[in-house]
C-alpha cells in the first residue's frame, strides 16, 4: 500500500472517531433524567369578571385626573401624558395580576371607550402635507445622484487598477 494513501486512511479514521467523540454528548435522548425537570406549574385562566372591575377602577382613577385638566387641552397630549401612562400601566399591571394577557379585546374597548369619550373631538378633518422647500428638495435629490456616481467612477478606477491593488 502506497504511504499517502495509508496515510489518508489513517487521516480518515481518526477524522470518524473524533467527530463520534465530539457528537456523543450532543444527542438529546442520551442521559434525561425525568425527574430532575422541573413541573410547570397550572396555568390560571383569565377571570373576565375581574379584570372588567379593575378596569373600571383605572378608569375611573384616569376619569378623576382628567377632571384637572381643561378640557380644551384633552387634544394636547403634553398636557395629560402623564395621566394617560398611569392609566395603561394600571391596566397592563392589573391584567398580568390577574393572569390575563394585555392588550386583549376587553382591555381594548374599554380603552376605546376611554378613547371615545375623551378624545373623540381631536381628528383633524384634514391632514395638510406640505412640500419642502426648494433648496432642501434640491439637496435630497442630489445627494444620492452624486453618491451614485461617485460609487461607479470608483468601482471602474479600481477595475482598471486590479494589477495594482491585487
Amino acid at each position: 500500500m502506497d504511504t499517502n494513501a495509508l496515510a489518508v486512511f489513517k487521516l480518515l479514521v481518526v477524522g470518524i472517531l473524533v467527530n463520534s467523540w465530539m457528537t456523543r454528548g450532543l444527542s438529546a435522548t442520551e442521559n434525561i433524567n425525568v425527574e430532575s425537570i422541573p413541573r410547570r406549574p397550572s396555568v390560571a385562566l383569565c377571570n373576565e369578571t375581574q379584570l372588567l372591575w379593575e378596569m373600571e377602577v383605572c378608569g375611573e382613577e384616569f376619569k378623576r385626573k382628567m377632571d384637572h385638566v381643561d378640557p380644551q387641552n384633552w387634544c394636547n397630549l403634553t398636557h395629560f401624558i402623564s395621566e394617560y401612562h398611569l392609566f395603561s400601566l394600571c391596566t397592563e399591571t392589573n391584567a398580568g395580576r390577574i393572569n390575563c394577557y394585555w392588550p386583549n379585546p376587553l382591555v381594548e374597548s374599554y380603552i376605546i371607550r376611554i378613547h371615545k369619550h375623551f378624545f373623540s373631538n381631536c381628528t383633524l378633518e384634514r391632514v395638510i402635507l406640505v412640500d419642502p422647500p426648494d433648496d432642501t428638495l434640491t439637496i435630497l435629490i442630489l445627494i444620492p445622484v452624486f453618491l451614485t456616481l461617485a460609487m461607479i467612477a470608483l468601482v471602474v478606477w479600481c477595475s482598471k487598477r486590479s494589477d495594482i491593488l491585487a
